[in-house]
């Protein structure tokens, strides 16, 4: 099932991400698949960036950003957030996708009524995967929908950050809301 998953979420994110861009006023710069050149660098890669084979770009997303956040065990509780915490962890960052998960639990605990507090340090660990479980069985299928919602409004805030932060950027804000904001 966890491979089904990876894959799955994989085949939506590079329906998004496309092919290789390097536009010079995105952070990002030379990207291939949503891959930047020094994350590719940093995982061996060592070609051309045009020519990041997509088996490759599978293989970094797995590893650094799928394995990291244990999106495994969360897919086993829920496609959709796994789905969301991916697409975030790629696009922002695992530490943020993991303290906006964190953060979502700690303030839909009813003041700690349901489970503890947790820390809101970034890492999707194992006390952050059963604070998950906890709230899942808690709340069910309506409670899936709210913390995905909570997931993504956190991710669509920080995109309006970034952009009145950096005017730069403000030429992809539209196009994060149309792809990623749900």
């Amino acid at each position: 099932m966890s491979d089904t998953a990876f894959e799955r979420a994989f085949a939506k994110l590079h329906g998004i991400e496309g092919g290789y861009v390097n536009d010079k006023t995105d952070r990002g710069g030379a990207t291939r698949f949503g891959i930047t050149e020094g994350v590719a660098r940093e995982n061996g890669y060592t070609g051309d960036m045009g020519s990041l084979p997509v088996e490759v770009a599978s293989r970094i997303y797995r590893a650094q950003y799928w394995d990291k956040m244990r999106l495994d065990q969360v897919a086993l509780m829920s496609y959709m957030i796994a789905d969301e915490l991916f697409d975030t962890g790629v696009n922002m960052g695992t530490g943020i996708a993991g303290r906006f998960l964190q953060s979502a639990l700690n303030a839909f605990n009813r003041n700690g009524n349901d489970f503890p507090d947790i820390s809101i340090d970034g890492e999707v660990g194992p006390g952050t995967v059963g604070t998950l479980r906890k709230f899942l069985d808690l709340r069910g299928t309506d409670g899936e929908k709210v913390l995905f919602r909570a997931l993504n409004a956190q991710q669509g805030a920080r995109y309006l950050e970034i952009a009145q932060n950096d005017q730069t950027q403000e030429r992809f804000v539209y196009g994060w809301f149309l792809q990623r904001v749900v």
